[in-house]
């Protein structure tokens, strides 16, 4: 999570658009062969966007495995036939339809507040069944990474890791654990929003300013000429 200081690019509601717009049109494949201009630019808006709130690591890996798909579906795909062609179709499919997906939510997680968020669930007049749920995945996601981290430095230690003489039992040191603290992460980020008063029928107060800029409306035209470029595609206007 990004500290308080920090001012975020974009306004939580674009990136929470920009997700949904990545779901609909990479990991769904909305609008076919029509939208494949607009795909590629859905693509690689959020290695942008991670390159800007400095994640060098996640935009360098995203800009390899990029790379890497679109080298195996241009040149190996259409040669490949049989099983071989099944998985080399398959390793392009998951670098180039998951992987936008899971580095907008990279993006959208790591550079967005609870409270900047529940802020603009608030804007949005959506209720607490969603807020509350939404928001404690927020906090849930960075905290399971950070004690799979500290569980994986402890058992490294023990020799309990892949290669390592004590390898088969990594399911009884590593995901054993993890699973309780999943369970344990979850309930006292539950209490914590509650004793916030995310549960309370009264209006909330909240500091957290948030707002659209320049940069979100240079998103939202992106998004909105992608969209409508596919359209016109569809009804063979080009």
């Amino acid at each position: 999570m990004k500290s308080s200081s920090q001012k975020s690019l974009l306004d939580p509601r674009t990136k929470l658009l920009l997700l949904t717009f990545v779901s609909i049109f990479v990991l769904g494949n909305a609008g076919g062969s029509n939208a494949d201009e607009f795909r590629f630019v859905l693509n690689y808006l959020p290695l942008f966007l991670l390159l800007t709130s400095r994640r060098w690591g996640a935009f360098l890996y995203g800009m390899i495995l990029y790379t890497a798909g679109y080298l195996i579906q241009i040149f190996l795909v259409p040669h490949v036939h049989g099983l071989a062609g099944y998985l080399v179709l398959a390793v392009a499919g998951i670098l180039l339809r998951f992987l936008p997906g899971i580095l907008t939510g990279m993006y959208v997680v790591s550079t967005t507040t609870v409270s900047e968020f529940i802020a603009a669930m608030e804007r949005m007049h959506l209720p607490q069944a969603i807020t509350i749920p939404l928001s404690v995945m927020f906090r849930f996601f960075p905290t399971v990474a950070e004690e799979a981290s500290s569980i994986n430095r402890a058992m490294s230690m023990r020799d309990i890791k892949f290669g390592g003489r004590k390898v088969f039992k990594i399911i009884e040191y590593r995901l054993i654990p993890m699973m309780t603290c999943s369970v344990k992460i979850g309930q006292e980020l539950s209490a914590a929003s509650l004793t916030r008063g995310l549960g309370s029928p009264e209006k909330r107060t909240n500091i957290c300013k948030i707002g659209f800029g320049i940069c979100d409306v240079i998103v939202f035209l992106t998004l909105a000429g992608g969209l409508a470029f596919t359209i016109l595609k569809a009804v063979n206007f080009f």
